[in-house]
């Protein structure tokens, strides 16, 4: 699409009056309007000003582009003024704005639509341009500038692999439209003066774009993240990594490319448990990219389990019938404490879980279905197994449906997006659900829960050894991350004593490390005794990585010793029949289990002091 199919005669005003940001915002909204681009003035112009407070949209050198994409507009627009004596509009370099182009983008803008406002974006770097924008005396010879300099893109296809040294970076403003693009070209045409090679990745409202690979990111001297909203940063883990907004990658590039070339940036420690870009697959085995998945589905959902399950806690504490009207201990409190986190936050679990899962390997039209999928599986009674069928399920249809649907033309894949994934992706994932999936996977669910209800001690025991056993084994690792999988699953099902075993069982290897660097200093050295007094506050808060340093350095001792130590935290947890409806927080949930806290507490100390003994008695002496 050309852009002068956006821009038209009578969206152009040559002549802006006012001085001041919101009169010029005013001026143009006026000429959409007038023109019959929009189909609420006042909710479009409330859009814009919303994205001015995010950020604002003049980007210098005499230029503003304000933009947005709403529901408010009819149909997708640009909308060209012009001030010859400049509007003080709080560009980024402080000088006054004369070349306006108000960008209207519709709720569902096709890819077409996108990629014309894009252009224009990048279109206004070229400083001729802008000179003979300012010199243009009519309506038609504006178009005819715009004409002459609009090109087709062309996505990148080169791999800068191979080479001695080069750069990545991604691009992101808010809304994907205009500032994305043009950092990703200042920044590509400073690289080209320079003599560097970069590679440019850009999130825009027509999603990623020039998508980095593993092997890009992992050749790269540095990543330039240029964004003003969340992009995913788990792949650029152990890279020097220079955060800045979007604006500085338009007005900053080559200060950003020194940088980079230099290396003058933190390196980055993500989360393992982040999902990293699907462009990171090259090279992952089918147990990692499900892995993968499925860790970003757990990730989203805990929030829900988290905040949920220590509301419903809480509200077990003025009795466990407190929330019912009919009850004698009824507490109006109570009930809304179970409303809020039973009855909501707990519902979401499963549908989050399957909506994030689908949206991971389907990217946003994946998520609609993964979500009415969970939804269905909870209402069935699948529950957390269900969630789980669920979300695989509806991503790799609506990947199939992406597949499927390749023959539609380019100037449909709004319609795609808008109408016919989710339609598709939510009424087969619906009837799968339903007729398939939903009954075997019930009455498995319920077989489980009832199995591990009504386990015998010696049985609940062998239960709670495995499941500490796994936390320790990799402190944070898959297997580590599987036991803590299981046990919030089975809090959608109302079994509880696996997951109070489990987070025993995780505070154990960091509290036992820092006993062992308290009690046997001889046995580490005055680095390791420092280290060792952190261990304290990551173990009693659950966060078992903290032993991780420990055990690289040392794994033959230490892994065996946590490993026990976290065993019989497990094992005395479920002996004492205790339950957690919250899968975090440490010791600072303790008196919100269900069963006596001092004895749960009890399990954690005796575990951590088994695994302080068995290391003070493997590890040799250090000489300092």
């Amino acid at each position: 699409m050309k852009i002068t199919e956006l821009l038209t005669k009578n969206t152009i005003n040559l002549n802006i009056n006012g001085t001041q940001k919101l009169d010029v915002v005013e001026e143009l909204v006026t000429v959409l309007d007038h023109a019959g681009k929009l189909a609420d003035k006042a909710e479009y112009k409330k859009a814009i000003l919303a994205r001015e407070e995010q950020s604002t949209t003049g980007i210098g050198e005499g230029i503003a582009i304000p933009h947005a994409k709403t529901k408010a507009v009819k149909q997708a627009a640009i909308a060209f003024g012009r001030s010859t004596g400049g509007v003080n509009y709080e560009s980024l370099d402080g000088q006054p704005a004369h070349l306006f182009f108000m960008i209207a983008a519709t709720e569902g803008a096709n890819n077409t639509h996108l990629e014309a406002l894009s252009r224009l974006s990048t279109i206004l770097l070229n400083e001729d341009v802008r000179k003979q924008l300012l010199a243009a005396k009519s309506e038609d010879e504006v178009l005819d500038i715009i004409n002459k300099y609009d090109q087709e893109d062309e996505e990148e296809t080169q791999s800068m692999t191979g080479k001695s040294q080069f750069i990545v970076a991604v691009t992101a403003c808010p809304t994907g439209i205009a500032h994305t693009y043009m950092a990703a070209d200042s920044l590509k045409a400073k690289a080209k003066e320079m003599g560097v090679d970069i590679k440019v990745e850009t999130n825009g409202s027509g999603g990623a774009k020039n998508v980095l690979t593993a092997e890009e990111i992992e050749n790269a001297v540095a990543v330039i993240v240029a964004a003003d909203k969340t992009v995913e940063m788990a792949r650029f883990n152990g890279k020097h990594v220079i955060e800045t907004a979007v604006a500085n990658g338009i007005r900053k590039p080559k200060e950003l490319i020194e940088k980079a070339l230099n290396q003058d940036a933190p390196v980055y420690h993500g989360t393992s448990s982040a999902a990293s870009n699907e462009s990171g697959k090259q090279g992952r085995g089918v147990g990692a990219t499900i892995y993968k998945h499925l860790m970003n589905g757990v990730s989203n959902m805990l929030p829900f389990v988290v905040g949920g399950g220590i509301l419903i806690a809480i509200c077990f504490m003025f009795g466990f019938n407190a929330f019912k009207p009919d009850d004698p201990t009824y507490n109006p409190i109570a009930e809304a404490l179970m409303t809020i986190g039973g009855g909501n936050a707990f519902a979401l679990m499963v549908p989050v879980l399957a909506g994030f899962i689908a949206m991971s390997i389907a990217d946003r039209p994946g998520f609609a279905a993964g979500m009415v999928g969970g939804m269905l599986a909870n209402a069935g009674g699948a529950g957390f197994l269900g969630g789980l069928i669920a979300g695989f399920l509806a991503g790799y249809l609506v990947v199939g449906l992406k597949k499927v649907l390749t023959f539609m033309p380019a100037s449909l894949e709004g319609i795609k997006t808008i109408l016919l994934y989710p339609l598709l992706g939510i009424a087969l994932t619906g009837f799968i659900m339903l007729f398939v999936v939903n009954k075997p996977v019930g009455a498995l669910n319920q077989g489980i829960s009832h199995w591990l209800s009504n386990l015998g001690t010696g049985n609940a025991v062998l239960l709670g050894i495995i499941l500490g056993a796994m936390m320790a084994f990799d402190m944070g690792g898959p297997i580590n991350k599987a036991a803590y999988v299981f046990g919030t699953g089975l809090l959608a099902n109302g079994v509880y004593g696996p997951m109070a075993a489990i987070m025993a069982a995780g505070m154990v290897p960091p509290l036992g490390i820092a006993i062992a660097t308290t009690l046997f200093k001889k046995k580490f050295s005055k680095q390791d005794r420092e280290a060792g007094k952190v261990n304290y506050i990551m173990g009693l808060s659950f966060i078992t990585e903290g032993a991780i340093p420990f055990a690289a350095a040392d794994p033959i001792r230490v892994i065996p010793s946590v490993m026990v130590g976290s065993a019989v935290a497990g094992a005395l947890s479920m002996m004492f029949h205790i339950g957690l409806r919250a899968p975090h927080g440490g010791v600072f949930v303790m008196p919100l289990v269900s069963g006596n806290w001092l004895l749960y507490l009890l399990s954690v100390v005796i575990g951590a002091v088994v695994s302080a003994l068995l290391l003070g008695i493997l590890k040799k002496p250090v000489t300092e």
